[in-house]
């Protein structure tokens, strides 16, 4: 672990991440960590003065329900300062506010990220000094592999946070305990035993005024590239030596080093949809180009689904299938796992149609493990019965375990550049596929289950 960092210093304070994520999720960790000690000083574009700074922050950690001594102390010092982050002078200012090691938070679009990373070369960075720069890692594969070289110019890999909040801990963890802590899982863990893999995180929210970001991203980008890919390199990695950061993220990269599109065909293996207009719960939603903020040229998706293989010893042959959306008729969030069919059922039962399935859900987490029973009634017929577990919830946000790991210089959830890059190695087939006009832009009414004629996961 690298030094702990003593301020929490937001570039893109004055944005959405900061006031409805970040800030919400500070003010929880301190709740729950009394003792820790921290300085906030936040920058903007915005000339705030810092009573309305005060104010944003204070009503962030409300939000949160926060309180207690760190949290009043936080508020009593944190200082907002305005500057443009990519001028080298105005960082200089910005670091000289800070007390202690510095924890530089990029909340800010990938391209001024860069350019502010290209102003801090400029500088004498304070020792220990830990940069966390949110998803999208680049725009691309070229654009990632440029920023890993830049930032590595910077402070070495250790104090590197690519934030991907989709993984915290808690879910790290009730993912590996499930499969290694129980010898009736990590034995069937294989191709030997597992059909396929679906990945899935549909949402009913539709665009929510998030098109600034939303429209140039897509699904694709916005969920696939990023968060979906990281939950299945944990899902399918092998077994690590230890939980330390180096062997769960060289498990996670050897993962993503096999994955590619299933069969090398993104044009049979991908499906791209966008929403129409419909209704949710009783809300009446606008089709998606008819959104304030989008550009209906750009043909952004709403829906992604794409089937990958593993190219190693343990999963050849097993289809992942990754799949995320918005305005879907049904919130589904989870990692269905369906294992092959009995290999002799005994003449005389009757009914065996379904294969066993587990299911392993996503915030809150917990599992459901779907078999295949006698009864009730006619023993000599199999019916389907669910076995159900509740994880718990972590006891802090997913954003307050990242914003932990970063205070604490534990780069555990973080990505490692290998494997922000491989991301985009993976997605660069399916990304050019579309482009080109190779996978159709289906449309699926707002509050459906998406367009019928694709392949039906688990």
């Amino acid at each position: 672990m690298t030094q702990p960092a003593n301020t929490l210093l937001i570039l893109g304070a004055s944005g959405d991440l900061s006031s409805r994520l970040l800030m919400p999720a500070l003010g929880q960790l301190l709740t729950s960590q009394p003792d820790r000690r921290l300085n906030l000083v936040g920058s903007g574009v915005e000339d705030w003065d810092e009573d309305r700074w005060r104010d944003t922050v204070s009503t962030s950690f409300k939000a949160s329900d926060s309180s207690g001594d760190a949290v009043d102390a936080i508020l009593k010092g944190t200082k907002y300062i305005p500057a443009d982050v990519t001028k080298s002078e105005d960082l200089k200012k910005l670091l000289d506010a800070c007390d202690g090691v510095p924890a530089i938070y990029f909340a800010l679009p990938p391209a001024i990220t860069a350019r502010a990373c290209e102003a801090l070369e400029d500088l004498q960075l304070p020792a220990g000094t830990i940069l966390a720069l949110e998803k999208p890692f680049g725009t691309d594969r070229d654009s990632a592999v440029s920023l890993n070289r830049q930032i590595l110019r910077l402070v070495p890999e250790d104090q590197i946070h690519r934030v991907d909040h989709f993984l915290g801990n808690s879910t790290v963890l009730n993912m590996l305990g499930l499969r290694f802590a129980n010898r009736i899982f990590e034995p069937l863990w294989s191709s030997d035993h597992i059909e396929s893999v679906d990945i899935v995180y549909d949402e009913s929210l539709a665009l929510e005024g998030r098109a600034r970001y939303y429209d140039k991203a897509g699904a694709l980008v916005d969920m696939l590239q990023s968060h979906l890919l990281q939950v299945m390199s944990v899902f399918a990695m092998e077994p690590p030596a230890t939980l330390d950061a180096r062997d769960i993220r060289d498990a996670k990269g050897a993962v993503l080093r096999a994955t590619r599109v299933w069969n090398d065909d993104p044009k049979n293996s991908s499906h791209r949809g966008r929403y129409e207009a419909g209704e949710i719960d009783g809300r009446k939603l606008p089709s998606y180009v008819d959104e304030k903020g989008v550009d209906p040229s750009r043909n952004t998706e709403t829906l992604a689904q794409v089937a990958f293989g593993i190219e190693n010893w343990r999963w050849s042959g097993v289809p992942f299938t990754l799949r995320s959306g918005k305005a879907l008729g049904e919130r589904r969030h989870e990692v269905c796992v369906t294992f092959r069919k009995a290999q002799h059922v005994p003449n005389g039962l009757k009914g065996v149609e379904q294969p066993t399935k587990l299911r392993l859900r996503l915030g809150p987490d917990s599992m459901a493990l779907e078999l295949n029973v006698s009864g009730p009634g006619d023993p000599y017929t199999i019916d389907s019965s669910t076995l159900e577990a509740d994880f718990g919830a972590g006891s802090l946000r997913a954003y307050g375990e990242v914003l932990e790991g970063i205070f604490d210089g534990d780069p555990t959830l973080s990505v490692r550049g290998d494997a922000a890059e491989d991301c985009w190695r993976i997605l660069t087939p399916v990304i050019e596929a579309w482009k080109k006009g190779e996978v159709p832009l289906d449309g699926y009414k707002a509050g459906s289950a998406g367009p019928s004629t694709w392949p039906s996961l688990g």
